[in-house]
């Protein structure tokens, strides 16, 4: 009854036991109970008296059930908002369920110290806490605990900024609680996956999740939950400008709020604060916004909240100086949470939970005709652990100072930076002497199409045949607006951001007519390779912070062909006959090859691979959208251990190398899942982090049998002295222009370089 939120039942049930004085444990256990179901119900005195009595018993004895009273001791605490002190409960708990054996309890506790991690900020720990109770919880067949842990998991995951990894572990722990007939735990389930289409603007399925939420605590008479329904559908009416409705709530859940003499949440007064903005009672939103904004105590993500909503206010106000201001302020609050994230998992997401912010910030900027300054502002959420990473500075830092003409002339290319907005679109064109900018479409207008031409592309289309309007419509947004100022002699970097992550832009579709002057296409369309070198960057302030390589040498490592470890990877013929291709590239006794069984993760991690000039994998490979740093290189295996064979991006970052170019000859080395400021994340990602200077990697399948023949030109152009990239576009145009099956961007297209310089 307790865990299903019944707890009036339970007090009942409860009244009517009388262990008698021969059974002190079930008196100790029936005072635990009840302490927990009085907290519940917000009985706080009665629970205290409960505690107490039950601390009498446990005083000189070590009962068994003294465990539960210490875990309801902590419960008691988070209730009273005392964290640091429910912590010490709950970290006594699983010391004493460790010293008692008591698996159950010790996983119990462990979903409790993750829990008051979250309430404290402390993401990465309520990670580990969460985790360490899932994998107990399931070793004990205790599904009740499993799928609080899971939503546990979805809380640190959500508040990190991961909403596709929060809302797979919301649903699942959702259908666990509902099989389980625990409404309680199904009700907060329910909530959470609300606040993510909340936050991902999916406004109607939001208030349908927490429509469900107030039923169900209605149903069950959970006050604490109805209130938490009732704040969540005012702010998601105000969020969509229905602020009579968001009022209606506001009136209905403040009377229960106070009740008791409590204060109001921070979540409620942040919802009125919009409200008084949006009906531009301007002096009250402001000192409401403030009270939010100002609370070191409140939860990072409300404040900054609060904090952008300011801004929005003060811009209204057409006090555009304070707005900046605010922002900067935001932006401030966020870095400091940032910085306090120990693991590259939880910082790359982050970044998330000041998306909007920034977007909001750029165009405050761009209406003032700043858009120079916009555009160092976008960069300034750019590749921030990998910067920080390569001891670049960058994280936690004001916008970059650097005049971006300066950077691309260091780099000699033409930049052109995009950032994708849910309303309206940017595209810087950098070049040495000029900085402009130009309006895009939306994002959501962007990468509809870019679905669909990315569709065309991997079933083994031909857009130019059939003259693609995605991929001529493209084209035409993306690159048309800043054609004029780009010097097809010198290279192009894309600074992408967002779905342009997975777009190979060499496979855009440029109009007849259109394009430098040159060659005659024989085609009235023509793809952009034809005109220009692509190359890929992380962001300008770290090509700003580019370092010389400090390895002359001309030498190669090179792993592949390894031993199958499963059908899932077979062994294939051409793997040891690219190998040998681009081994005859490099002058006798600079190569360094492991091939076959000696194709290990263990090979090239103790090959100080640092010393080597050129890197070169030819192998399977897997990347994992969920967890990307759990992507790996598939080679031979090196123990008896499960997963040997796989050389994950979570190690390969950790060993510092100084290559010129490391060359990933598998599928999907550049990964499938995008985040907000990094980009793609996975072994392409990994390399730029372990130090390479250029990273090749593929963005889809790649063929067995046409990855050989564009290696062995790239290795060839690099043997002539061409730089990677454009060595890597020659490559591609040979089977782009060959008259066979070659000729489909699907076989030429995956591969994409990309360069921290």
């Amino acid at each position: 009854m307790l865990f299903s939120g019944m707890y009036p039942d339970a007090l009942e049930t409860l009244a009517g036991y009388e262990p008698g004085p021969a059974v002190p444990e079930g008196e100790l256990d029936k005072l635990a109970i009840e302490a927990v179901a009085l907290t519940r119900q917000k009985q706080i005195a009665k629970a205290e008296q409960t505690l107490i009595e039950a601390d009498e018993l446990c005083q000189h004895t070590d009962y068994s059930a003294c465990g539960a009273v210490l875990r309801a001791h902590g419960i008691l605490a988070v209730q009273q908002d005392q964290i640091a002190e429910a912590q010490q409960f709950f970290l006594r708990t699983v010391a004493f369920a460790q010293a008692h054996r008591d698996r159950w309890l010790e996983a119990s506790a462990s979903i409790n110290l993750g829990w008051a991690a979250i309430q404290t900020g402390h993401f990465d720990e309520a990670l580990d806490w969460s985790r360490t109770a899932q994998r107990a919880a399931q070793t004990l067949g205790a599904e009740d605990l499993a799928q609080v842990a899971a939503g546990n998991l979805g809380w640190a995951y959500y508040q990190l900024g991961d909403r596709e990894r929060a809302l797979d572990e919301f649903r699942a722990a959702k259908d666990s609680a509902a099989r389980l007939g625990d409404y309680v735990t199904e009700l907060r389930w329910i909530t959470a996956e609300g606040y993510v289409y909340r936050d991902t603007g999916d406004l109607p399925r939001a208030t349908e999740s927490y429509r469900q939420a107030l039923a169900l605590a209605t149903q069950i008479g959970s006050g604490e939950d109805t209130i938490n329904a009732l704040e969540d559908l005012a702010q998601v009416s105000a969020d969509a400008g229905q602020i009579d409705a968001s009022q209606k709530y506001i009136d209905q859940v403040t009377p229960m709020e106070l009740a008791g003499g409590n204060s109001l949440s921070a979540n409620l007064l942040l919802t009125e604060g919009m409200v008084a903005a949006a009906r531009r009672e301007d002096k009250q939103a402001e000192a409401l916004l403030l009270s939010v904004q100002q609370n070191a105590a409140n939860p990072t993500t409300t404040r900054l909240g609060a904090g952008q909503q300011l801004a929005r206010l003060y811009e209204a106000e057409g006090n555009t100086r304070a707005a900046e201001q605010m922002y900067k302020a935001t932006l401030s609050t966020f870095d400091f949470a940032q910085a306090e994230l120990k693991s590259e998992e939880s910082q790359l997401p982050f970044v998330a939970n000041a998306a909007r912010i920034y977007d909001d910030y750029i165009h405050l900027l761009l209406a003032q005709g700043r858009s120079n300054d916009a555009l160092a502002v976008a960069d300034q959420s750019r590749a921030r652990t990998l910067a920080q990473s390569l001891g670049a500075g960058i994280a936690s830092s004001p916008p970059m100072t650097a005049d971006p003409r300066l950077i691309a002339r260091k780099a000699a290319a033409t930049l052109l930076f995009y950032w994708l907005g849910p309303k309206q679109s940017c595209l810087w064109a950098v070049t040495p002497r000029k900085i402009a900018y130009f309006a895009l479409p939306a994002q959501a207008e962007i990468t509809a199409r870019l679905a669909r031409y990315r569709k065309v592309v991997l079933d083994y289309g031909d857009p130019l045949a059939s003259a693609d309007e995605d991929g001529l419509a493209l084209y035409r947004a993306l690159v048309a607006p800043a054609a004029e100022l780009i010097d097809y002699k010198r290279p192009v970097m894309i600074l992408a951001d967002g779905g342009l992550s997975q777009l190979n832009f060499e496979t855009l579709l440029v109009p007849a007519g259109e394009g430098p002057q040159g060659p005659v296409h024989s085609q009235p369309v023509h793809y952009w390779i034809d005109d220009a070198t692509v190359i890929s960057a992380p962001s300008l302030a770290m090509l700003a912070a580019q370092r010389p390589a400090q390895n002359s040498s001309r030498n190669l490592l090179v792993l592949g062909n390894p031993v199958s470890p499963s059908e899932d990877f077979p062994a294939l013929p051409f793997f040891g006959y690219e190998m040998g291709r681009i081994e005859k590239h490099f002058p006798a006794g600079s190569v360094a090859a492991f091939d076959g069984a000696k194709a290990s993760p263990a090979a090239y991690l103790s090959s100080h691979p640092g010393k080597f000039s050129y890197i070169h994998f030819v192998s399977h490979a897997v990347s994992s959208r969920t967890d990307p740093l759990d992507s790996a290189i598939i080679l031979s295996s090196s123990s008896p251990a499960e997963d040997s064979y796989k050389l994950y991006a979570r190690d390969i970052m950790r060993i510092p190398i100084d290559a010129r170019l490391v060359t990933i000859s598998a599928c999907y080395g550049s990964g499938t899942r995008a985040y907000a400021g990094e980009g793609l994340v996975g072994l392409s990602w990994a390399f730029l982090r372990a130090g390479a200077h250029s990273v090749i990697g593929a963005l889809w399948e790649v063929s067995d049998d046409s990855s050989p023949r564009m290696m062995d030109a790239l290795y060839q152009g690099l043997e002539q002295g061409q730089q990677p990239a454009a060595a890597l576009r020659l490559a591609k145009l040979q089977l782009l222009h060959s008259n066979s099956r070659f000729q489909s961007p699907f076989y030429w297209a995956p591969y994409q370089i990309y360069s921290s310089q």
